[in-house]
C-alpha cells in the first residue's frame, strides 16, 4: 500500500501529484524546484539552486525517515549542461560516499523559470 509524504518543510505540489510517495520501503520524491518553502523565493545562480533543491530533498526524506544515504537513484535535469560542473560541485557535498546511481538531462526549461530540478528515489 502506497503511503504518501509531504512536509511544510519542502515546496508544496504546484499539480496534481505528491511530494513523495512511500511503498514497500522505497521512496519516490517527485522533481524539486529551488523554491524556498518558507517564503516562496528562488535564489539566483545554479550552485545556490541546487543547494536548495537539495535541502528540499532532504526534509523529504527526513519527513518520510530516510537520509541521504537511502538515496540509490537520482534524475537531475538542467536548463544549461555549462552549468553541470558547478551543479555537481553542490550536489556531491549531500553524497561523500557510495553515492547513488544517476542521469542527468540539458532541458529546455523548467518550471518557474528555474536552471536545476531533480527527483529522488530512496530505499530502506
Amino acid at each position: 500500500m502506497k503511503k504518501i509524504i509531504s512536509t511544510k518543510n519542502a515546496p508544496a505540489a504546484i499539480g496534481p501529484y505528491s511530494q513523495a510517495v512511500e511503498v514497500n520501503n522505497m521512496l519516490f520524491i517527485s522533481g524539486q524546484i529551488p523554491v524556498n518553502p518558507a517564503e516562496g523565493t528562488v535564489p539566483e545562480g545554479v550552485q545556490a539552486q541546487t543547494k536548495q533543491v537539495m535541502e528540499n530533498i532532504g526534509a523529504i526524506l527526513k519527513e518520510a525517515g530516510y537520509t541521504y544515504d537511502n538515496i540509490v537513484k537520482c534524475t537531475c535535469f538542467l536548463t544549461d549542461m555549462n552549468n553541470f560542473v558547478p551543479f555537481n560541485e553542490v550536489y556531491g557535498k549531500y553524497f561523500t560516499s557510495n553515492p547513488p546511481a544517476r542521469a542527468a538531462f540539458g532541458v529546455v526549461s523548467l518550471p518557474k523559470g528555474v536552471l536545476v530540478e531533480v527527483e529522488a528515489i530512496a530505499a530502506k
